[in-house]
């Protein structure tokens, strides 16, 4: 088996290398990631999940739920992200070693569906924004916008993460100045700190439900963060720059937007911009944050069509997202937002959990290079820890046991070792084939 890797054609992959691992000579320093991930999580409908929790909880009970979600999330997503600065492989490619050949289409399914409905909900946010912001009313005016911003906003991403990153380099400024202009105007409406504390809830929602949403917002562009964080010079820069996108970035975000909520009672920024009379800014800013979230949706389900159809570029299946994304946004997805959070925040989290267990425990922190391995169609002790932990986050959910977002992340990971360790003394050879010759990353 040892000539398998010389014997295997050698293909040509696009700069962002969809099929193989990220070389050394493309690695990138901590600003640069930082600025990708940061963008990632300056997400206009984050700030609407945020005002959701506005309406349901007091103030000092929405600084503790914001701040043990976002520590979840961010320790989650971090660890995704040194996975893949340490490998050099995207989320789904690294699926593949977890779950096997077909097990890994589910992840491809799941991940990149989802992105595909993130596009969409922002899709349909742009076309709102820019209908109801220069009273062109009607559907049509929507639709409009909604194709126009929605191609646009895809071509970036057909350039890759340097293309990203300057569009984050100019997004994140401006959507810090649209957060402190939101705090103070909030700061301002309730009269002090004592007014905010003041504000009893309107609605109710419980804890763990809370949290959920916090997790689920990033769920799985948290599990995809790999994506971007493998070309990172080392894990460690991508561990922090995982912390600043999704402990602290998506927290800052999750915060203005509950003070929204909280104090105006609307997550919606557009209605609340134009109350506040910066429609012209408001317009540029929020279309320069949703160009960033939207840039890294689109290269995730691009990442992900290319493993499924082990097809060398991202490009094609961009575009095809892209298409699929408006037509839903068209329809109206944004009607399932909420509802759609919280099943994100169940169901994905655990695919994560099982490649980070899988990856610590089974595989002891070092792959095979992936030219190496004769993969497995189906990896039996993954997949079946990840069914255990959907069912303990939905069973916890439906129930308000615990925070089933992070029930799901520690089953699935402290399962896989066991459910390996069984199979292997049943005698079942749950493993793929490596050559003899491999090199490890």
């Amino acid at each position: 088996m040892s000539g398998f890797s010389s014997k295997k054609k050698e293909q040509k992959v696009d700069q962002d290398y969809p099929l193989t691992h990220v070389p050394a000579s493309a690695r990138r320093g901590l600003i640069s990631i930082s600025c990708v991930l940061i963008g990632f999580t300056f997400f206009t409908p984050t700030m609407a999940s945020g005002a959701s929790l506005g309406a349901c909880f007091n103030f000092d009970q929405l600084i503790i739920i914001i701040t043990g979600g976002s520590i979840i999330l961010g320790l989650y997503v971090a660890a995704m992200c040194a996975m893949g600065a340490k490998t050099g492989l995207t989320a789904v490619l690294q699926s593949k070693y977890t779950f096997g050949v077909i097990g890994a289409k589910w992840s491809d399914i799941i991940l990149g569906g989802t992105q595909v409905f993130w596009y969409a909900i922002t899709g349909e946010y742009m076309g709102s924004l820019f209908s109801s912001a220069l009273g062109m009313e009607g559907e049509g005016w929507k639709i409009f916008w909604i194709l126009v911003w929605g191609l646009i906003m895809g071509v970036t991403a057909l350039f890759g993460v340097r293309a990203m990153s300057y569009v984050s380099y100019v997004a994140i400024p401006a959507m810090g100045i649209l957060m402190v202009i939101v705090i103070i105007m909030a700061l301002k409406e309730a009269g002090s700190m004592e007014g905010l504390r003041a504000i009893a809830p309107t609605s109710e929602m419980t804890v763990a439900s809370a949290i959920t949403v916090i997790v689920g917002t990033f769920a799985s562009g948290g599990t995809q963060a790999g994506n971007w964080a493998r070309f990172a010079k080392t894990a460690k820069t991508a561990f922090v720059a995982g912390l600043l996108g999704f402990l602290v970035g998506n927290g800052i975000m999750i915060f203005s937007g509950m003070l929204g909520g909280l104090v105006f009672g609307t997550g919606d920024l557009i209605e609340l911009m134009i109350s506040m009379g910066i429609i012209f800014w408001a317009l540029i800013i929020l279309t320069l944050n949703i160009w960033t979230t939207n840039n890294a949706t689109a290269y995730a389900f691009g990442m992900a069509g290319a493993e499924m159809f082990n097809k060398p570029n991202k490009n094609p299946f961009i575009i095809g997202g892209i298409i699929i994304a408006l037509l839903m946004a068209i329809f109206g997805i944004s009607n399932y937002f909420i509802p759609a959070l919280n099943l994100l925040g169940t169901f994905v989290p655990p695919v994560g959990g099982v490649m980070i267990g899988d990856y610590l425990f089974v595989y002891k922190r070092r792959l095979p290079r992936i030219e190496y391995v004769h993969f497995k169609k189906i990896r039996w002790a993954p997949l079946i820890a990840y069914v255990i932990a959907c069912a303990v986050a939905y069973v916890c959910g439906v129930y308000g046991i615990g925070i089933p977002a992070l029930e799901g992340i520690i089953v699935a990971m402290l399962l896989v070792p066991v459910v390996h360790a069984i199979i292997v003394k049943m005698g079942i050879n749950d493993e793929h084939e490596v050559d003899n010759d491999a090199e490890y990353v």
